[in-house]
This record gives C-alpha cells, structure tokens and sequence, in this order.
C-alpha cells in the first residue's frame, strides 16, 4: 500500500522541529542552507546527522568537503532562516553577507549552537541523502532555540506545572 504524500506533508507539519543551517567550506566551496530535518544519533561516539534534498547544492558540497556544521540557531534569529533558505537569493549574492561568522575553518553562525562533524556516512533514501557526522566539536548558544511548526517559526516555552 503506497502512502498519501500529501497526508504525510500534514502529519510532519504537526512536528515541531528545530531551525538549523547546515554550512559547509572546502576545496568545492562555501554554503549553508536552511534544514529542518536533523538529530542526534548517538553519544558515544557523538554522532548527528541531517537530511539534504539530494539534488541540493549544500549536498554535493558536503559530501565533496566532507565536513559540515549544525548551526541550531537561538529564537530571535529568524532573518537568518530566511536567508540561508534562499529569501533573500535574488537580493544578495552571498548567502552569509552580513551575517555574523564565528571564525572557524567551517562557517559556524555567532549566537547558534553549532555541532561541528565530519562527514561519516551518506545514504540515499527517496529524495534525500541522510548525511551523518561525527561531531568533534560542540558550542551551545545562549537562549533557546528556534523552532518550526505548521509552516510557521515558533519558539519554545516551558510548561508550568498546575494543581491537580
């Protein structure tokens, strides 16, 4: 039995998910784009991965550089999201103008949480490559993160206890 795409687009819009930006610098270039789809794997050894559509720019130079960044990026950063999701594209060149870069070999965004990974494994599945990375190094950005929920940015908020 085949699965309705378009049931499965509204039951993954109902999952709220962190806004990350992949980056990625090497011999083939410099990059970043705006994913939604990343998570841990594993602690021991650390280990994330991320999914890129496969036919996407940020993959090819991933794969070709073979190391990225998770840039998980703090709830007042939404202009960034919209840049490295390609808003902006018509208006600036250069996808990281103006935007705060820590320095770093990889571009990692000032102010996110950023999982710096090697590029471990790729697979291949539908229209995605799932790329997994082991993570050498980890920084945790102030604040809470940005989140993404039914087509709009969120962010999140703890729930108070209430008497019974």
């Amino acid at each position: 039995m085949n699965m309705d795409r378009s049931a499965f687009i509204r039951a993954m819009r109902r999952v709220a998910s962190s806004v990350s930006v992949v980056t990625t610098n090497g011999p083939s270039g410099r990059h970043g784009a705006t994913v939604s789809a990343f998570c841990s794997v594993s602690a021991d050894p650390p280990t994330a991965l991320v999914c890129l559509n496969a036919q996407s720019q940020i993959a090819r130079l991933v794969m070709a550089n073979g190391s990225f960044n998770i840039n998980i990026l703090p709830q007042h950063a939404r202009h960034i999201a919209d840049r490295f999701a390609g808003a902006h594209d018509c208006a600036v060149s250069d996808r990281f103008d103006g935007i705060d870069i820590e320095p770093a070999e990889v571009p990692a965004i000032s102010g996110a949480t950023v999982l710096s990974c090697e590029l471990d494994q790729s697979v291949c599945s539908g229209s995605h490559q799932v790329l997994i990375g082991k993570v050498i190094a980890a920084s945790n950005g102030p604040g809470q993160p940005l989140t993404y929920l039914d087509g709009a940015y969120h962010q999140v908020s703890a729930l108070t206890e209430t008497a019974s």
